[in-house]
């Protein structure tokens, strides 16, 4: 696995692609922008996503695989293995006392990991990502999440964002995240919370929340959003094995877990692999993509070379059909 990092990591050193501007090949119909004739929903299905960006599947990863998931977590947490280039986090509010021996409440980037990633190659999964993104698919980023208990500062919220604010590649309707439950998510352990329809909109400009209690790294949120805004919003509780497939420009977000247990759950955005890089600079999602640039050379070393795609190319892996642009 760490021969493989390498690899790409060489590869990006000497010959860094250039970007390329929206092509015009990945194109949809008039009537149904967000699916494609690929996979298996049917219409009913993709008329729902269209309207609403979003789209639960029950029961749809075996327990076994979730229970096998859960145990690598917990190895990794424990550092029985080691997994390259993989991001470990930790509730601000928690890892201020004491960095080390806080809970991990989060993993990201496990495209290394072969245990984790065959979440990513599911068949499960993969024949309903075919219907968002096309035959050929590429796998960009990797979480497995659990959300800690609230230590009383509400910094287990995940403020209202949208993923597309973290992605320097477009367009964002042949993009979609699969994000599965590995336990009964509610409202108490702070289930995902969507607004029906605003992938409709567009990307909004997003920035840490000021919040009292601390916010963790990385959790960006719509600047002015109101929670009082006459929306409706809904709360998706779901069961192990669930999974919600939703649009990028979907506004979603988690409030505070009031129980006494963790949340987890395990995620992969995926992107057609026929997407292309864009220049994020001087846009309103610089500050995240300086924000990943700065952990990327914490990792690697300051004197690699790199734009706003180094990271995602590194870390992006084919999991179905060919490879095009990403």
């Amino acid at each position: 696995m760490m021969d493989e990092s390498k690899k790409r990591l060489n590869v990006l050193k000497q010959h860094l692609m250039p970007n390329r501007l929206l092509q015009t090949h990945i194109t949809s119909s008039s009537t149904l922008q967000y699916t494609l004739n690929e996979g298996i929903l049917n219409d009913q299905q993709r008329r729902f996503y269209e309207d609403n960006g979003y789209f639960v599947v029950r029961r749809l990863v075996d327990r076994e695989s979730l229970d096998k998931f859960e145990r690598r977590f917990r190895d990794i947490c424990n550092r029985l293995v080691e997994v390259p280039y993989i991001t470990v986090m930790r509730d601000v509010a928690v890892a201020k006392d004491n960095r080390h021996s806080a809970p991990v409440t989060k993993i990201q980037n496990f495209q290394d990991d072969d245990i984790l990633f065959s979440y990513c190659t599911h068949p499960n999964i993969l024949k309903y990502v075919a219907s968002f993104v096309g035959p050929d698919i590429m796998a960009m980023h990797t979480m497995l999440i659990s959300k800690p208990p609230d230590p009383g500062t509400k910094s287990s919220r995940h403020p209202m964002h949208q993923d597309q604010h973290y992605f320097p590649f477009r367009p964002a309707d042949r993009i979609v995240c699969s994000w599965t439950a590995m336990e009964h998510v509610h409202r108490a352990n702070g289930c995902l919370v969507v607004v029906p329809g605003s992938h409709k909109g567009s990307l909004l400009p997003h920035d840490y929340p000021k919040w009292e209690g601390g916010v963790n790294k990385m959790y960006h949120g719509i600047q002015g959003f109101d929670p009082g805004e006459d929306r409706e919003r809904v709360h998706l509780e779901m069961e192990a094995g669930d999974t919600v497939f939703f649009h990028p420009l979907l506004i979603h977000g988690s409030g505070m877990n009031r129980t006494q247990g963790s949340r987890n759950a395990i995620s992969c955005h995926y992107a057609s692999s026929h997407c292309d890089y864009v220049d994020v600079k001087g846009t309103m999602q610089e500050n995240i993509s300086n924000e990943v640039l700065e952990l990327f050379h914490r990792r690697v070393g300051g004197d690699v070379e790199a734009d706003h795609s180094t990271p995602w190319r590194l870390k992006a892996r084919l999991v179905h059909g060919c490879r095009g642009t990403l």
